[in-house]
C-alpha cells in the first residue's frame, strides 16, 4: 500500500493512488478488526456496562467518512486530468503495480487454503485488490501503446468507485448500530413469533433487538403468560434464550415475564 502510494506521487499515476485508496480500505478493515478484540479485552466498569466494544463502531465510522473524503479530491483531480491528460511515468508505474500483484496472488495462493469465515472475508478483500492491480497493469498498458495518458484517470474513476461502494456500506453499517437498528439478518415479526411459540407465552410485546458490536447481538422484551405464578419462568426463559441464540445469534437477553393483568398496565409496542 506505502509502495504504491510512493509510487503513484512518483510516477504521476493516479490509478496507483486510487489502488493504494483501494488497499487503504482493507487495511483499515483488519486495523479495526485488531483494535476491536483489543478495546474487547477491557473490563466493563460503572461508568461503561458494555465495556468498549463500540469503539469498533465509531472507529468504522470515522475510517468511512475518511475514505469518502479521499475519494473526493481523487475524483476531483481524475475531472482535472480528463480535462487535461498529464504524462505518467510508465515502467516504474507498471513496475510498482506488478509487485503489488505479485504480493496479492501469494496472500490469494495462502488464504485460499482455510474454510475459515473471517478468513474468507479476507479473501474476497484481497482479490479486489488483486483486480485493481489487474486493472492499473492493463491501463499501464493502453497507455504504453497508444500514449492515450487520460487512460490513467479513468481507471482511478473506476477504482474509487470500488472506494465509494465499500465506504458508503461501511458509513452505513456504523450508523445503524449507532442509531440501534434491528441487525440485517434478523425480522423482528419472526423474533415475535418465534417468542411466541415457546409453551406458556401468549403474548410478546416492548420488543427491541440492537447490535452492540460486530457479532454481538442484544435483545429486550416482555413476554406475557398465562400466570406467573403457575408456569415455569426459568423454563421459559430458557426455551426463549436457546431458541434466540440458535435460530438469530442473539446472545444477550433482557426479559420481563408479566401475567395479562399487568401488561394492560405497560406500554405496548
Amino acid at each position: 500500500m506505502v509502495a504504491e502510494a510512493v509510487g503513484g506521487f512518483l510516477t504521476n499515476s493516479l490509478a496507483l493512488l486510487s489502488d493504494a485508496g483501494h488497499m487503504l480500505t482493507d487495511v483499515s478493515a483488519m486495523v479495526l478488526s485488531l483494535l476491536a478484540l483489543w478495546f474487547a479485552g477491557r473490563p466493563a466498569d460503572l461508568k461503561k456496562t458494555y465495556g468498549y466494544y463500540r469503539m469498533e463502531i465509531l472507529s468504522a465510522l470515522l475510517n468511512g467518512v475518511l475514505l469518502l473524503v479521499i475519494t473526493i479530491f481523487i475524483l476531483m483531480e481524475a475531472w482535472e486530468r480528463m480535462r487535461t491528460p498529464a504524462p505518467v511515468e510508465l515502467g516504474p508505474m507498471a513496475l510498482v503495480a506488478g509487485i503489488g500483484l505479485v504480493a496479492n496472488l501469494a496472500a490469494l495462493g495462502f488464504l485460499h487454503q482455510t474454510h475459515s469465515m473471517n478468513v474468507r472475508g479476507a479473501f474476497l478483500h484481497v482479490l479486489g485488490d488483486t483486480l485493481s492491480s489487474v486493472g492499473v497493469l492493463i491501463g499501464a498498458g493502453v497507455m504504453w501503446w497508444t500514449g492515450w495518458y487520460v487512460v490513467d484517470p479513468i481507471i482511478s474513476v473506476l477504482i474509487s468507485m470500488i472506494i465509494v461502494v465499500g465506504a458508503l456500506r461501511l458509513v452505513k453499517d456504523a450508523v445503524d448500530v449507532l442509531l440501534e437498528a434491528v441487525p440485517a439478518h434478523v425480522d423482528l415479526e419472526q423474533v415475535r413469533s418465534l417468542m411466541a411459540k415457546v409453551p406458556g407465552v401468549q403474548a410478546v410485546h416492548d420488543l427491541h433487538v440492537w447490535t452492540i458490536s460486530s457479532g454481538m447481538y442484544a435483545l429486550s422484551a416482555h413476554l406475557v403468560v398465562a400466570d406467573p405464578m403457575v408456569c415455569n419462568n426459568d423454563d421459559i426463559l430458557s426455551a426463549v434464550k436457546h431458541d434466540l441464540f440458535d435460530r438469530f445469534g442473539i446472545d444477550h437477553t433482557t426479559i420481563q415475564i408479566e401475567s395479562q393483568s399487568y401488561a394492560h398496565l405497560g406500554e405496548v409496542h
